[in-house]
Parts: C-alpha cells; structure tokens; sequence
C-alpha cells in the first residue's frame, strides 16, 4: 500500500526539508501543462520521487487540508479508485467553486527547484476541475490556473481525467505556497494517485562558446526572466553561460505587479492622501536576488505603460467605477510613483545595477498618432490608453522622462521603448525623442524586435532591409539604441520546418547590430528556450526545448570563440569572481569555530536587535571594502540558516521582526515541518 511508502519516503524528505526556512513573502506561479518542455517527461522518469499516494487509508490526507477561511471542504477517503486501488481522497461539502484540496509545498520540497507533478482527478456529476496554485505576497494572497477542464480519458464527462508532469516550483524567498484543485461548481473531487518528482539534471551543450562573451566588447547580451524560470537548472545554465550581461524582469516590474491596490487604499484612509500610490516588488524579488547575487545588470521595464497598469490608479479614490482624477492630480500620482519605485527599489537593491530604465512603453499606434482614449478591454482590442483618457494626447510622455530623470539612480539611462517600430510611428518617434533629447531627459531609443520570418527571406516582415532602415533612423538621432525584446517568429505550428530560414534572419540581424554597435549598447533577447516562450507555437528563439542550440544560435555564432564568463557573485559579506556555467556554484563565507549567537539579530554586536543591524548587514553586501561586521556579528545576523553566512534574507528577516511579522528570530523556531507518522 502506498500510504505505508509514502510515510517511509517523507521521513528523508522531512530531514531535508528542516534545512529550509519558511521566509518573506516572493513566490510565483507554476508554469501551465501546455507550456511544459519536450523532454521534461524523461526528466520527471529520471528524477527522484519526492512524494507519491493514492490515498488508501487516513493517514494518507494527513499532509492535505482545504484552503482555510471559508472553505468548507471535508476531506475523506472513499471506496472509488482511479486504477486498481481501493480508494481515493474525496472532497466533499464545497460551498464554493474555489474550494477543495489543497498541499503545501514549501513544507517538504526545495525551493528554487524545478518539480513535475502527475495527478488523477474526477469531479462528480460533470464537473470540470482546474489544478491551481496559491502563493502569499507581503501579506496578499495570489492565484494562478495551472491546469484547466481537466478531463477524463475518454473526453466525457463524470470520469478520472490524469495530469502529467505539471511544472511546479517556489522560491527562497516564500511565505505559502500550495497546489490545489477547484472547479466550475461545488460538486465533490476526487484525488487519486498523486506523484511529485525532482526534475534530473540536464546537461546543456558546454563546448558552445559563450554569445555574450563573443560581444561584450560590442554591447550586452542579455534576456528576460520570469520567477518560475529559476527553478530550471538546464534553463539558468543557459543564462548564466549565454545572457548574463543584463537581466530583465519579464512581468513583475510593470505597473500592474509593482502597484499595490490594498497598500494605496489603507494609505488613503489612514491620511485622505489619494495622490501618493503605493508599491512593492515583492514579485520581482527572486529575479532581483538572482542578478545581484551574480552581479548582473537589469534593465528596468516599464514605468509608464497603457497596458498591464490597473484602471484604478487613474480613477478618483483609486476606484475604477469613478470618474478619471484631472491630470493636475495625476501627474502628482505620476511624480509620486515614479519617485517611490526608483527609491524603494534602489534602497532593496543597492548593489545592482539598474544601467537601463524603459520610462514609456508603446504610447503610439501604428500609424504614429496617440492610442485612443479608454482603459485597454476586449471592445478596443485592448489598446486603449488610459494615459491618453486623462491627459487627451500624449503630453504625459514628457512628465514621464522629467520625473524619471529626477528620481532615477545615478548611472540608469532612459529610454522610450515600442514595438512595430520599423512602421510608420517611427517618424512620431523620433519626433518626439528629438524634443526629450533638447531637454536632456532622455538618453535612448528601445526597439523591442518582435520580427516574423514566416516561411522565406522574402516573406518576412520586416525585411532585413527594412529594419535596418528604422535603426539608421533612431541613431541619426545621436541617441542610444538598445534591441530592447529581439525573437523571431517562423510560421505557426511548423516545428523545425523553418529554422533554416530563421537562422539566415537572425545572421542578418547581427550582421546589423555589429555594424551600428558604436550606437548599441544592448541586445536582449526576450526568453532562452522556444517552449517558454510568449510565441512558443512559432519557435522563436535561439534554443530550443530540449535546451539545445538551434540553426540561428549557430549562424549568430559562426566561427566566433569564447571562454566561458566569469561572474561576481556576492555572498555572505564576501565579493567573489568564479568562472561559471551553472547556477550550482556557491560562494559563502566562514566564522571563526565555536562562536555560538549570542542574540539573534544583533548584527552591530549593541545588545539590541534594530534596524541597524539590517542596514549594517546590506551595506556590508554592498561595499565590503567599507564596511565589516565581526564573527560574532554574523553569526548574531545569520538568522537565515537556509544559505551560509550574511544575506539579503538576513536583512529581510530582521526588519519584518521589527514589524511584528515575524515573533522570533530563533532559525530553529521560524520553520517547523509537518510531522511525519512512520
């Protein structure tokens, strides 16, 4: 019976599990079934299973529960199995669609690794279920469908539908994160056969030379990352190796994540004030600590955008079924945004360095006029602007780059970034960074290169010549131009058809960028592997799903050699430079033997835990040629027993003990693992 190997199993999975503290709130959500890689199956069946049940006595819902609050589900076993067992777990008394079982991760599996997990599912009475994940962030609560309309395997309706090798992972940073599974009524679930397995190790193509080495001298070579991409060794490998010149965060530094809806509206009771909104980068936070635990650069993308920014931020009390605010007020809004995200953001991350900020994105349609007035939705094909619904033109564009210029840290360029920008907006882009230019706001030009080779050089859009034409454009400017979001789509669902075509493009391409390289400081490509991609179903990268190098890396490439990078990597109070291509290498630092905490906290050694002691352990990341904390001071700071020596963690931990969001400091007390009943 299962249940009884299950236990067995847990006991050596708990004993690795005390190793890892439960912390702030940074998780993401899992990647959804269809977006899994080719070869992850044979991942998962190489793998160790870390978990697996099919619920054949009581004891096998002991790491189970419903979602607290109002949920109302009963967990129970009952006599209806998807296979040969007896049994399986029921989920029955839901009083609402999103209740129903659910299992926390972070109580048991690693974080910062990548998980498969197979499940059977049945929901009565035609019932279809989603599988779905939960994950908690400064306090909030966030939720993402992994897995919709879940069906059985005949593609009817009231029968066992199975799951396989979902992705599934958190990160270090997390507070809760659980899996779940709901559906389109209150009928009872059924769970069966529940299996969880660490992903192997996938070695990458090591003899490749490395494209950012091979262009440092020219411009960085980057790409960007989103949180559930860290989780993937093969994936990191490829960034570390091939794009660690400049990360940028995918989502979770748009105005949609950065923004915080409950913050502004508590801030505007506590004090009428409804022109300063609130913010947090809790979302971003694992990319954050990836770039500067290895000292890479981020571009910050985006501030001022029409989509992806809450309909609320431009309503009268933060109420989008309001009336928009006038833009005196928003431009106070805007002013205070923009202050707080580089302030907050530069007072987190003092030690990375943000080379690139994309002040406006997309402000201009195709044709180069302003967007039409109205918040983004379906009628408008979502390219309404709400920007333009306050301001009537595009006049907010200048504020935009005068308060970035303001606030921005030292060393951060500005650039207006857009997409289509080889068509006919170009002349309105230009236009307008001409004027920005005489004002000394901006400093570039973003060309965000979604380009489409389709299937023939003669078919593509835009055509090589075209393009070029464009980028001559921006740099007769005598500003800088960064390639922004580079991929290049082939026909749809073609599989490997086209790469011949793809791979002569992409040659074109670089062919360019290194003839105008004196006026690019930036090539980012947008991702690393075709099925992660936004456009994975036409291929549009240089790697492919397998993590393999495709035609276009290897035209991109030619007879070029590099070594592979070196990175910094800042750790424990330590600056340590390591040639590396995984993401496995570590640097931490040593205490002297026996020094026992003496208070846990007390970083400075004062015999109080404050907030200094938090600063003292940032700025000794951050410059430890200037400052220096004494082996009893780290090991007094080292409340994060999840990585050796003195961390951001650290820093973190402390403050949020301040704040009364932690009631010890005590490692052995900040993380207690379910019991296991071997």
């Amino acid at each position: 019976m299962k249940g009884k190997n299950f236990s067995k199993l847990m006991a050596g999975v708990m004993g690795a599990a005390m190793a890892f503290t439960a912390s702030v709130p940074a998780v993401h959500a899992v990647a959804p079934a269809d977006a899994q890689l080719t070869n992850k199956v044979t991942a998962a069946k190489e793998g160790t299973v870390v978990y697996e049940c099919d619920f054949e006595s009581d004891t096998d819902l002991q790491y189970w529960a419903n979602r607290g609050g109002d949920d109302t589900t009963e967990l129970s076993i009952t006599p209806d199995a998807a296979d040969s067992g007896k049994s399986s777990m029921l989920a029955s008394g839901r009083s609402e669609t999103w209740n129903g079982p659910s299992l926390r991760l972070d109580k048991f599996l690693k974080p910062d690794t990548q998980y498969y997990l197979s499940a059977s599912v049945k929901g009565q009475w035609y019932t279809n279920c989603t599988l779905s994940s939960q994950f908690t962030i400064d306090g909030e609560d966030s939720y993402n469908n992994m897995v919709k309309d879940i069906k059985s395997a005949s593609g009817g309706g009231d029968g066992w539908g199975r799951i396989e090798d979902v992705a599934i992972s958190y990160s270090s940073g997390m507070d809760a994160a659980y899996i779940y599974f709901e559906s389109n009524n209150t009928e009872n679930i059924l769970v069966d056969n529940v299996k969880i397995v660490e992903a192997a190790h996938v070695d990458i193509e090591k003899d490749l030379p490395s494209l950012s080495e091979i262009y440092k001298d020219k411009f960085k070579i980057g790409t960007a990352l989103t949180p559930d991409n860290l989780a993937s060794q093969p994936f990191m490998d490829l960034v570390q190796k091939h794009f660690g010149e400049s990360i940028t965060v995918g989502n979770q530094m748009k105005p949609d994540y950065v923004l915080n809806k409950k913050r502004t509206l508590a801030y505007l009771e506590e004090t009428g004030d409804d022109e300063h909104p609130q913010i947090s980068f809790s979302q971003a936070k694992p990319i954050l600590d990836y770039a500067r635990k290895y000292g890479i650069p981020v571009r910050v993308h985006t501030l001022v955008w029409y989509s992806q920014t809450p309909e609320w931020f431009f309503k009268e009390d933060y109420d989008e079924k309001k009336d928009y605010v006038s833009p005196e007020k928003m431009l106070k809004r805007m002013e205070n945004y923009i202050k707080s995200y580089f302030e907050t953001l530069t007072a987190l991350y003092p030690d990375i360095d943000f080379y690139a900020c994309d002040v406006v994105n997309e402000a201009y349609d195709n044709d180069g006029n302003p967007r039409k007035p109205g918040h983004p939705a379906q009628e408008n094909q979502y390219a309404a602007s709400d920007w333009v619904a306050v301001f009537g033109d595009n006049s907010f564009i200048d504020y935009a780059f005068r308060y970035a210029r303001k606030y921005a840290p030292e060393g951060c360029k500005l650039y207006y970034n857009d997409f289509n920008e080889y068509m006919g907006k170009k002349d309105a882009i230009c236009e307008m960074a001409e004027r920005l230019k005489k004002e000394g706001v901006i400093d570039g030009i973003g060309m965000q290169s979604h380009l489409d080779v389709r299937q023939s050089m003669d078919a593509a859009f835009p055509s090589l010549s075209q393009y070029e034409l464009a980028l001559k454009q921006f740099t007769e400017t005598g500003l800088d131009v960064q390639i922004t979001e580079l991929d290049v789509t082939v026909q749809e669902n073609s599989g490997d058809k086209y790469f011949d075509v793809q791979s002569t493009y992409y040659k074109g391409l670089f062919d360019i960028y290194e003839k105008y390289s004196d006026k690019i400081s930036a090539v980012i490509f947008w991702g690393v592997i075709d099925t992660e991609s936004w456009r994975k179903s036409q291929n549009p990268l240089i790697f492919d799903g397998d993590f393999m190098a495709k035609p276009a890396f290897k035209s991109i490439v030619g007879n070029k050699t590099a070594a592979d990078p070196v990175r910094t990597t800042i750790s424990g109070g330590n600056v340590t430079t390591t040639t590396t291509t995984t993401t496995t290498t570590t640097v931490t630092s040593t205490t002297s033997g026996g020094i026992k905490a003496k208070k846990w906290g007390d970083t400075n050694c004062d015999d109080t835990v404050e907030l200094a002691d938090a600063i003292l352990i940032m700025q000794t990341l951050a410059n430890p040629n200037k400052y220096s904390v004494t082996e009893q001071g780290k090991e007094n700071g080292d409340v994060d027993k999840a990585t050796k020596g003195l961390t951001s963690n650290d820093a973190l931990y402390i403050q949020e003990y301040l704040l009364h969001l932690r009631d010890t400091l005590d490692p052995e007390a900040m993380f207690t693992p379910p019991v296991s009943n071997v």
